[in-house]
């Protein structure tokens, strides 16, 4: 090895990346009664990081920040300079041996340490430095062990989080119980999507003084670092603002999206955890690709445009009917965007309508069967198709619903959804208000799923327009609200309170609807001729 000459000080080397393993907080090797330590001056409280002997006059161009220096002191001549350079190089701690070279620990030394806040320990005669150094690396191999440990039972509750019905804010929830902070999913603009866990900014002091003034806005700066929208923006910064830990992420495959996380300390494996809810949010956030967004757009400016529904719906994948769909969260609570997207992604679209407010259903279209669908549909042994005559309520060339499609709208944990049967584009909004009822059929029955079938069986012998005449003249009596009324109370077989619950009235507003219903069409509704005559009228509306 070559040595530098005596008076000369070689450039410091730049500050090279941490070991893969934890640190080791100075305290554990004290511990550790077999070695004998003895903290005799400078802080408490340390990070090893590594273990190295050096008998050098100035052993600072071989450190690399970080280490327990032990020394026997054979070329100890200024206390003061030797102190200063070992501050200077990073080192955690220095570890004193003494004998056969000092008989104690030299005050001069002592002294240097406190002054310059380096811990200094007394290592006893009969402890040798390798004995040290085995311990330094066995509490190293624990402390990954520990920390692998905490990673995958993160990762594992991450998981299981990212598969619940509300995603996104299910797994910031989870980060921020992991982390012990919070975790705050920004816009590229600073505005606040989701957030789970304590704002620090709330946190008090014996006092009553907040903690940490003005986190909130320091958090919100650091996103604007990540996020996405100018070239060269990193993935990732990390700051601090008082003694609150600060870091922002980019979502990968999202406009802008920032995962900004805020904790009161910063624990080994942090950064892992973290990285695992990155992924797992850039993939929740990202737009789903089952058609491509391309086509999308070109679909909605042709339609903005004046283009038919029939012309556009190709560029949306759509090779077969369409089926609407209308969904509630079974807890009540309102569906954002991100969360009805990760609905869509569940049911295969990616044409999905959150944004109406007023505490609306969540609307998705989705696209009919393609190639791959009609070719299980046509296995032997599948369900034949049986078409209607043409012109039959549902539209032209409307069908039953055969196995393969009705499999493809499935039951949604913690939704409740209403479908459409599959419907040609050009009568969607029939479509809408079918799925409409099916929802409020579904949630009055407290079943996950509801499918309106298309007029079948004995009905579908009469033809379309003479039904729809028969319809007319025996309904005429009745205003909207009332028929409507009357349709939800036969399709719920006469029950007043599930009734009431579909329509979000009380059952005594059923009652008397249903009374007037009865008075205007001067029939006995309880007859069940009557309702089966009036529930078929109904179906042509």
């Amino acid at each position: 090895m070559q040595i530098p000459s005596e008076g000369t000080t070689p450039p410091s080397p730049p500050s090279p990346p941490g070991p893969p393993t934890p640190p080791i907080p100075l305290a554990e090797l004290l511990a550790s009664k077999d070695l004998g330590l003895r903290r005799i001056a400078g802080p408490a409280e340390a990070e090893l990081l590594w273990v190295h002997t050096s008998e050098m006059a100035d052993p600072y161009p071989y450190l690399l920040g970080g280490e327990l220096l032990l020394s026997a002191g054979v070329l100890l001549t200024d206390p003061d300079h030797y102190v200063g350079r070992l501050v200077e190089a990073g080192a955690a701690a220095l570890g004193f041996g003494v004998r056969p070279v000092h008989e104690t620990v030299p005050g001069a030394l002592i002294e240097a340490c406190d002054r310059q806040g380096l811990p200094l320990l007394e290592v006893p005669p009969e402890t040798p430095f390798t004995a040290i150094a085995r311990t330094v690396w066995r509490l190293m191999a624990e402390a990954r062990h520990r920390e692998l440990r905490r990673v995958t039972r993160a990762q594992q509750a991450l998981a299981t989080a990212a598969a619940r019905p509300d995603p996104v804010p299910a797994v910031l929830h989870q980060l921020a119980a992991q982390l012990g902070g919070r975790a705050v999913l920004l816009t590229a603009r600073g505005e606040e999507v989701h957030a789970a866990g304590r704002d620090p900014a709330e946190e008090i002091d014996t006092a009553g003084r907040p903690l940490a003034p003005g986190a909130a806005g320091a958090l919100t700066r650091l996103a604007r670092v990540v996020a996405r929208e100018r070239p060269g923006s990193p993935s990732s910064a990390t700051d601090t603002h008082g003694d609150t830990h600060l870091s922002a992420y980019a979502l990968g495959g999202a406009e802008g999206l920032v995962l900004a996380l805020a904790t009161r300390r910063r624990e080994s494996g942090d950064h892992t955890v973290a990285g695992i809810a990155v992924v797992l949010l850039s993939l929740l956030a990202a737009p789903h690709q089952g058609a491509g967004a391309a086509g999308r757009s070109a679909a909605l400016v042709r339609m903005l445009l004046g283009a038919d529904p029939a012309e556009v719906a190709p560029l949306l994948g759509a090779t077969g009917p369409w089926t609407v769909i209308h969904a509630r969260r079974t807890d009540g609570t309102p569906a954002d965007a991100l969360t009805a997207g990760a609905l869509g992604a569940s049911l295969g679209t990616a044409l999905v309508d959150a944004g109406r407010g007023g505490g609306e259903a969540v609307r998705l279209l989705l696209p009919g069967a393609g190639p791959e669908d009609e070719a299980v549909r046509l296995l032997p042994g599948a369900e034949a198709e049986r078409p209607l005559p043409e012109g039959a309520p549902g539209g032209e060339g409307a069908r039953p619903l055969p196995g393969a499609e009705a499999d493809r709208v499935t039951p949604q944990p913690g939704w409740t959804l209403g479908a459409s049967a599959p419907t040609p584009v050009t009568a969607l909004d029939a479509a809408d208000a079918l799925a409409a009822r099916a929802l409020a059929h579904a949630r009055a029955t407290r079943a996950p799923l509801a499918v309106d079938t298309p007029v079948s069986g004995l009905a579908a012998l009469v033809p379309p327009e003479q039904a729809a005449a028969h319809a007319r003249a025996l309904l005429a009596p009745l205003t909207a609200p009332l028929a409507d009324t009357l349709r939800c109370w036969l399709s719920l077989h006469g029950n007043w309170d599930r009734t009431a619950v579909a329509l979000g009235v009380h059952r005594n507003t059923v009652r008397q609807r249903i009374g007037r219903c009865g008075e205007l069409l001067d029939a006995d509704l309880d007859d069940m001729d009557v309702r089966a005559e009036l529930w078929f009228a109904l179906r042509q509306g």
